[in-house]
């Protein structure tokens, strides 16, 4: 994921922006695996590949 798409993302289930990011793994052209954290309602989005997944994650 291109970390320029921090700037137009926003978080599909309360519409809050910017989402966090927390990085696992980088590579020359952005995140490759790391997750997206809404800090307003808590969803959580995964990045896999360098895809953010904006599907929320289920609890437990």
């Amino acid at each position: 994921m291109r970390l320029a798409l921090l700037d137009i993302l926003a978080c599909p289930v309360c519409k809050n922006h910017p989402l966090h990011l927390q990085t696992i793994k980088e590579d020359d052209e952005g995140v490759v695996e790391g997750r997206l954290k809404c800090l307003q309602c808590k969803a959580e989005y995964p990045i896999t590949d360098g895809i953010p997944d904006l599907i929320p994650l289920k609890d437990g």
